[in-house]
């Protein structure tokens, strides 16, 4: 009897709380949320299980070295490249190798759209901050607004580790509902005439401008905001072994195996990270809503100021302003989002390709951004 007396303290049963409950929920629903909607799978199911992970009761004073937080435990050891901002400049490296800049290069204005995008990032810094967030902590909880999951992970890592878990997953479950969220809000600020809009067909980009773009890009972007070294180095690397055409072997596994181990160590880790016992807090609900509002006043910066560039715009050369909404860094989705929603309007009015030029610069944007805040705030 002593041991099963035993036995039972250890156990989840006996350690359980109403917190542990909810979350493990929370972690179920993302789960749903990845197959049955198909949100963001390759996110939204690593981290759904990683919360559930996390939330598994224990007894903690027990010193078993199990928890994400107990020094030397094997989760601890694979938070470490979370916390020390490892993995997104590794999961960039992958993007950078998948992303094909053609659409920003053949039509180099819509990088503007990219970086009005941000400015999301930087009035929800300003609400953190009223709201009694610190400096740096209102820092890591606006780059929410850039919905780049990596880019808010590292920035969070240096400015506010923690609170990395709220933000981590806010971005991701942001990054997940882009189609959701948007739609309505393309809709709002748009006329039935403005989404009808027919842009030029994107010109051929030569082989030079590809290869060059990553070199020159990235000297000029880490100029203007060395502290975003890490991840855009990476990504115009990543982009480099893609465009030479002689790293075919490295830009493969960058973009395959590499990023899908990252990605799988990432999202697990971060899902783990959320123990109800430090998650579960008002912070994270202020995280939540502060994120919610960085995202849509991200979405509506694009747009509004497409909108804006029009009116300077020849008719023939205007933008359709629903790819302003494809500013926000959530590639590919936010770029799909404008297809789908402009296909409503006119099917035969191609946008993909159009869209893709804000949404790679709105990568590069959230970065650049990630670099000037955590070079003014640290």
């Amino acid at each position: 009897m002593d041991i099963v007396i035993e036995f039972l303290k250890y156990s989840g049963f006996a350690n359980v709380t109403w917190g542990h409950i909810i979350m493990i929920i929370a972690g179920g629903i993302c789960i749903f949320l990845g197959i049955a909607k198909n949100y963001e799978p390759l996110l939204l199911i690593p981290i759904g299980f990683g919360i559930i992970i996390g939330n598994i009761p224990f007894l903690e004073s027990a010193g078993m070295q199990i928890g994400i937080y107990e020094d030397d435990s094997v989760l601890n050891y694979l938070y470490y490249g979370v916390l020390k901002g490892i993995y997104p400049p590794l999961i960039f490296l992958g993007i950078g190798a998948m992303t094909d800049f053609s659409a920003l290069l053949s039509n180099p204005k819509l990088v503007v759209l990219g970086a009005a995008a941000q400015i999301g990032i930087f009035l929800t810094f300003m609400g953190a901050s009223a709201l009694g967030f610190s400096p740096m902590e209102s820092g890591a909880i606006g780059i929410i607004g850039g919905a780049d999951g990596p880019t808010a992970i590292f920035l969070s890592s240096k400015l506010a580790p923690h609170l990395m878990g709220a933000i981590a997953i806010a971005a991701y479950s942001y990054m997940a509902l882009v189609p959701v969220i948007q739609p309505p809000l393309m809709k709002l600020f748009t006329t039935d005439k403005e989404r009808k809009i027919k842009m030029k067909p994107v010109r051929q980009v030569k082989k030079v401008e590809k290869i060059l773009f990553p070199i020159l890009g990235f000297i000029i972007t880490a100029f203007i905001s060395p502290g975003a070294l890490p991840l855009l180095g990476m990504l115009f690397f990543g982009n480099l072994l893609k465009e030479s055409g002689v790293t075919g072997r490295l830009a493969k596994t960058a973009r395959n195996a590499l990023i899908d181990i990252v990605t799988i160590l990432l999202g697990v880790t971060v899902g783990a990270s959320t123990q109800a016992t430090t998650f579960l807090t008002k912070e994270s609900l202020f995280i939540f809503v502060l994120g919610a509002i960085s995202f849509m006043i991200a979405t509506s910066g694009g747009i509004l100021f497409a909108k804006f560039m029009n009116l300077f715009l020849k008719v023939g050369n205007k933008i359709n302003p629903l790819c302003g909404a494809a500013g926000v860094s959530a590639v590919p989705d936010s770029a799909r989002v404008v297809q789908h929603v402009g296909a409503q309007y006119d099917r035969s009015n191609y946008l993909l390709m159009h869209a893709m030029g804000p949404n790679v610069a709105g990568v590069i944007g959230s970065a650049v951004s990630a670099g000037i805040l955590l070079a003014v705030l640290r």
